[in-house]
Parts: structure tokens; C-alpha cells; sequence
């Protein structure tokens, strides 16, 4: 099943980190393509570098627990800390739509909630798949036009 993936990094060696977790994402997955790195401004208020982020869209047979959970796995190797929310990270990976997967689990909401909203995954997504669709919200290209 075809999954989108978000990746970001804000603090140690961003590009470094990013380019691991593709590495890893290589090994256990069958990685379609992986956008460049895009640099961003954080969304939150707290007092942090910008971001690097990136989209990269794999085939995966994983049910999507355990493909969420192989994307925790990566973080924990890279040295993610979740010590606040929407704070500085090593390595961010999310789950951003799984297939045609639609699911409202607390531990697991797909398409992402607020990937609609989010540049720093529409603009690299768009960048690789033109032809997007955001299951819940529509094609990311027209959506990306919106955002301020």
C-alpha cells in the first residue's frame, strides 16, 4: 500500500538525520520517492531553529500500527525525545495518509489532521506526486494554493 511520509529535523545535524531515517526507511520499505529538503520556520511559538522537511511516499504491506510503529523505531534510533509538544526535535516522522486508509484512533489518525494546513508537507509532496490527493481534503496542489 502506497504511504506518505513526513519527515522533519530541527536540531543536531538535521540533514544528516533525515538522510538517515530514509536510509532506514529504505531498508524496511520499498521507497517510491523522497522530495528535497525544504527549510521552514517552526509552527509553534516556542524558541526553536527552522526545520528541514521533506515528504517521502514507500510501498509498505505493514498494517499501519505496525508502519507507525517502524516510524517510532526510526525516531527512537535517531534520538528522539518527546519532551514537548511541538518542540525542538532530532527527527520528526509522520504518517500522513496510509493507502485509502481512513481511521480516527487516538493512536492513530489518518489522513493526519492537520496535514491540510501544513506547507511543510503539501509543498514537498506536491513536488513528487502533482497529482495528490489528500483523501479527507482534496488535490494537495489546489490546497496548497489556499494557505496563506
Amino acid at each position: 500500500m502506497k504511504a506518505v511520509i513526513a519527515l522533519g529535523a530541527n536540531i543536531g545535524d538535521p540533514k544528516a538525520q533525515m538522510d538517515l531515517a530514509v536510509a532506514m526507511l529504505r531498508e524496511a520499505t520499498d521507497v517510491i520517492s523522497v522530495s528535497e529538503y525544504f527549510s521552514t520556520k517552526p509552527v509553534s511559538d516556542i524558541e526553536q531553529p527552522d526545520y528541514l522537511n521533506a515528504v517521502c511516499i514507500v510501498e509498505s504491506e505493514l498494517p499501519a500500527m505496525d508502519l507507525l510503529s517502524l516510524l517510532h523505531g526510526i525516531e527512537k534510533a535517531l534520538g528522539r525525545q518527546r519532551l514537548e509538544k511541538w518542540g525542538p526535535r532530532t527527527i520528526d516522522l509522520d504518517l500522513i495518509q496510509y493507502g485509502s486508509l481512513l481511521s480516527s484512533a487516538d493512536e492513530l489518525k489518518l489522513p493526519h489532521p492537520r496535514a491540510h494546513e501544513r506547507r511543510f508537507v503539501l509543498e514537498p509532496w506536491v513536488s513528487i506526486d502533482p497529482e495528490a490527493i489528500l483523501l479527507t481534503h482534496g488535490k494537495i496542489s489546489e490546497l496548497l494554493v489556499q494557505l496563506p
